[in-house]
Order: C-alpha cells, then sequence, then structure tokens
C-alpha cells in the first residue's frame, strides 16, 4: 500500500514539474511593447453573461493584459452615413495589431453565430476601410448578421493607432459588405466566390486606375465572365456603383493593390495553436506513458 501510495506521488510531482512549463507557455504572452496590448470592443447590447461569453470566445483571459471599449449605435452613425443610432450591437471583435507588411489575418471563432459575413468579405471591406496590418478575432453570443463588428472594428483601430479613419471609406466598405451579403443571396453564389470577385475586380482597378463609369463597368463585366459568375441585372449595377465609388476614393491604389494581393494569400478562418496539434500531445501522452512504466519498475 505505502509503495503504491508514493508511486502516486512520484508521477504527480513529476507531472506538474514537467507539465508547467507547456502550461505556462500555452497561457502567457510577452506584452508587445512597440504595438501595444490587444483591444477588445464590445457590441453596447450584450447582457453580462453574453459578455463573458465572448470573452470566453476570444481568449481575453489569454492575453498578459487588454484594452476594453464598447461599440453602440452611437459610434455607427460616426462610420456609415444614414444609419440608426438606435441599432443594437452584439457582435464583438479583438484586434491585435501587427508589424507593417503582415497584413490582415480575419478569424471567425463562432461561425454558428455570425450568419452572414465571412472572414474574406470582413476582410475585403477592413482593406476599402483603410485598415491593414492586424489580426482580427471576431465573436457573437448568438446568431447575428455580423455586420456590427466591422463598426467596432473601426472604432478599436483608431484607438489603437490614434489614425482617424475617412468616413467615406468607411462608409463605401459598409456598402461593400451589404453588397456582398446581397449578392451572394439572391445570385446563389458562395460567400467566399463574392469575395474572391469582390477582391479580383478591385486588384484591376488599382491596377489600371479607370476614371470613367464605362471603364469601371467593363472591369466588372470582365471579372464576371472571368469567374463564371452570373448575376441579374440588377446585381450586377449594384456591383458596378458599389466598384464606381471606390473608384472615386481618394486612395493610393498602388497600396491598395499591393494590400489585396497579399490578402488573398493571408486570409484564415480559423488559427492553429499549438494546443490544438494532436502530434504535440500525442507526444505528451507517449511521454508519460514511458515515464509511468519507468518509475512502476523501480517498485517490482
Amino acid at each position: 500500500m505505502k509503495q503504491k501510495w508514493m508511486l502516486k506521488l512520484i508521477i504527480t510531482v513529476l507531472a506538474l514539474t514537467v507539465f508547467a512549463p507547456f502550461a505556462n507557455a500555452a497561457t502567457q504572452k510577452p506584452i508587445n511593447e512597440k504595438l501595444g496590448v490587444p483591444i477588445v470592443v464590445y457590441g453596447a447590447n450584450l447582457s453580462e453573461a453574453e459578455k463573458e461569453t465572448v470573452k470566453t470566445a476570444l481568449r481575453v483571459n489569454e492575453e498578459p493584459e487588454i484594452d476594453e471599449v464598447t461599440v453602440s449605435g452611437e459610434d455607427l452613425v460616426q462610420y456609415i452615413k444614414n444609419s440608426n443610432a438606435s441599432s443594437r450591437m452584439y457582435s464583438s471583435a479583438k484586434i491585435t495589431r501587427q508589424e507593417e507588411g503582415k497584413g490582415l489575418t480575419i478569424s471567425i471563432v463562432t461561425p454558428e453565430n455570425i450568419t452572414e459575413v465571412t472572414a474574406e468579405i470582413y476582410a475585403n471591406a477592413m482593406v476599402t476601410a483603410g485598415i491593414e496590418d492586424a489580426i482580427v478575432e471576431i465573436a457573437a453570443p448568438k446568431p447575428v448578421t455580423g455586420h456590427s463588428a466591422l463598426v467596432g472594428i473601426y472604432k478599436a483601430y483608431e484607438v489603437k493607432t490614434g489614425e482617424k479613419l475617412d468616413i467615406e471609406r468607411t462608409d463605401v466598405a459598409n456598402e461593400e459588405l451589404n453588397v456582398a451579403t446581397s449578392i451572394a443571396d439572391s445570385a446563389g453564389v458562395s460567400d467566399e466566390r463574392i469575395a474572391e470577385l469582390l477582391t479580383e475586380i478591385k486588384k484591376v482597378i488599382a491596377e489600371q486606375k479607370p476614371v470613367t463609369r464605362e471603364e469601371v463597368e467593363k472591369i466588372v463585366s470582365d471579372q464576371l465572365s472571368r469567374l463564371q459568375i452570373n448575376l441579374s441585372e440588377t446585381d450586377r449595377q449594384l456591383l458596378v456603383d458599389l466598384m464606381d465609388r471606390i473608384r472615386s476614393l481618394d486612395i493610393d491604389f498602388s497600396k491598395l493593390s499591393s494590400q489585396l494581393t497579399d490578402l488573398s494569400k493571408t486570409i484564415e478562418e480559423k488559427f492553429a495553436p499549438i494546443l490544438q496539434d494532436e502530434g504535440f500531445w500525442n507526444g505528451v501522452k507517449n511521454f508519460f506513458n514511458k515515464l509511468i512504466e519507468t518509475i512502476s519498475s523501480w517498485f517490482k
């Protein structure tokens, strides 16, 4: 009996000693003194219980420090023209700034609760609005379309960088999000295909710098044909109107082109942290199996 008790004690002590570095590595992150800590933006209409759900989804407890802000309908009118200040806001986000040139990485961590907007569509809208070089994670505690998260990202980005976003660009970005979800629904085209279409059209606009609506219309038609996407005349005109607005914005199109090229390579729906690595956990399991066998042999 005493030997069995001693065996359990030794295994427990060794397990705690060996496993502690893995636990610390998994949960502790260094504070970025150059770019600052992540910023978490919560929808103003979240209940306390819903806010806790969002915190869990965004892994807020894993950050050594964070900045927190709330986004409301009053913020909505600051970034989107003719919007409703009484709108209810639920979708939330965590934004972590990246070094220049890293591009955007978008992750919807509660995909079952963001019903209309995909990571690719968010990324396209953010590029249009002038947001770059950030990891963005989006969450909601219950099914919502996901539109309010974009406004939260605008506010968080301004708070974090000190830069003022152009309302013309944020308004067009919101229109882009609405057009994308509308066309995907009415044309029966996947969100991913619509996101690809938007990206390719903007890349050509950035490269060719069209000066007339007719030139924009030709670019749209060419890309629809190239990607073999069929739209109704109504949806086609919605797309042309949107892209003509983007053409008329005061945008550095050479920089936009670079961002869009990077976007097609770097957008990710999910992260793959080490703790989700099956090989890592199998190695840990095998280590402890061998450890137990070795210690057991000492008492035989």
